[in-house]
Parts: C-alpha cells; sequence; structure tokens
C-alpha cells in the first residue's frame, strides 16, 4: 500500500482508465490506513469478533479474529512507514534509475527499496514491539495472553502487585530481545565500513595497501 501510493500519475503519458483505477485505488487505501490508524484496536477487536457475527452473520474464531485485527491494524501504520521511507529517498536516485533504462518498477524494487526499508527499520522496530504490548488488548475478546492470566490470577488471589510485577518483567524481556535482534539487523544492513570493488573476475578488491599490492 505505500508503495502504491507513491506511484506518480503522469496526465501525459498515462491512459485515462489507468489514471482513474489508481485514484480510486489510492483513495481506497488512504481511507483504510485513516481508519484504522484513527481507531483503538480494542475497539477494532470487538468489532471484528462481536460485531461482525451480530451484524453479517460472520463467525471468527478468537485467533483467527486476533490476527486478522493485529494485522489490518499494523498493516495501516506500515503502510505510512513505507510510504515515508519511499519519499525520504532522494528523487534523484529515481531519476538516474530511469536515465540507465530501468523501468518504474525495476527502479523501485533494486533502488529505492532497498534505502527506504533501511530507512524505515527504527519505525519497523518500533510498530513490532508496540504490537508484542498491544496484543494484550485482545483479552477484550478472550484471548488468553499474559494480561488474561494477569487478571485471572489477581482476581482469584488479589495478587495484584506480584502478578502485575511477573507480567511486566515478562513483556519487558520480550521487548528488550526483540529491540536487540532489530538493532543487530539494521546494523547487517549497513555493511561493512570498508567498501569493496569487484573486478571483472568477480572478486572483491578493497581500498589500501592490498589494492594498491594488486595493482
Amino acid at each position: 500500500m505505500g508503495v502504491v501510493q507513491t506511484i506518480p500519475i503522469d496526465k501525459k503519458r498515462d491512459s485515462l482508465p489507468k489514471r482513474f483505477i489508481l485514484r480510486l485505488v489510492k483513495i481506497i487505501f488512504k481511507a483504510y490506513v485513516e481508519l484504522f490508524r484513527g481507531t483503538p484496536m480494542i475497539v477494532q477487536a470487538v468489532f471484528i469478533f462481536y460485531g461482525a457475527a451480530q451484524v453479517f452473520n460472520i463467525h471468527l474464531g478468537m485467533w483467527q479474529s486476533a490476527f486478522l485485527v493485529v494485522s489490518i491494524n499494523t498493516g495501516a501504520y506500515m503502510a505510512e512507514s513505507v510510504r515515508g521511507g519511499i519519499i525520504s529517498v532522494d528523487p534523484g536516485q529515481m531519476e538516474g534509475a530511469k536515465a540507465i533504462g530501468m523501468t518504474h518498477v525495476q527502479a523501485m524494487l533494486y533502488v529505492i527499496l532497498p534505502q527506504a526499508i533501511r530507512n524505515i527499520i527504527p519505525q519497523i522496530g518500533n510498530n513490532f514491539i508496540i504490537n508484542i504490548k498491544d496484543s494484550s488488548v485482545l483479552s477484550v475478546i478472550g484471548i488468553v495472553d499474559l494480561f488474561f492470566v494477569h487478571k485471572s490470577v489477581a482476581g482469584a488471589l488479589y495478587t495484584y502487585f506480584e502478578s502485575a510485577t511477573i507480567v511486566m518483567c515478562i513483556y519487558l524481556v520480550m521487548t528488550v530481545i526483540s529491540s536487540r535482534l532489530l538493532l543487530l539487523w539494521e546494523k547487517k544492513m549497513d555493511g561493512n565500513d570498508n567498501y569493496e570493488l569487484v573486478d571483472a573476475m568477480g572478486v572483491g578488491t578493497q581500498f589500501g595497501e592490498e589494492r594498491k599490492g594488486r595493482l
């Protein structure tokens, strides 16, 4: 969705049906993003699990509803993250790619998106960590998660402080581990500090003394 929203509409080159379809798709995607970013996940869960069964006679299981809610809610945020990441890439990158004969799709796949993904890795990490924590709201539709267990234990034994402390520690461990893994991914995408040249035989030649020796 983020990629589609950045597709330019050229009145000179694009036919009328193509412009119409592209504008319609962009409007639908924009409405989806605004709807699911502008409403709480807990309300979306109730709407899908209870409301869909009552009004549309669509009966989804608890876990089906939970995965659906998390997916569509996260998708709305990720669509904007991807769109912002693409926009953040210098427009000259796209112009340069097209200048060497790439199509828009090729330029997007091989030039723009790799840079955009690197730029939005921190936002991807934020969304992932938010999902880990926000999964607790799914207890409203009966999902047995950490918060659901906390409520059950605290209600039965009146150990609110002890139970909440344990649950907070578990959430903290999960989020810290996730943050570290995402940080490693970010460093991996940054690559090495020493860049290499690739010769005709496909062998990398490092800058420095080794390169001078080969020359």
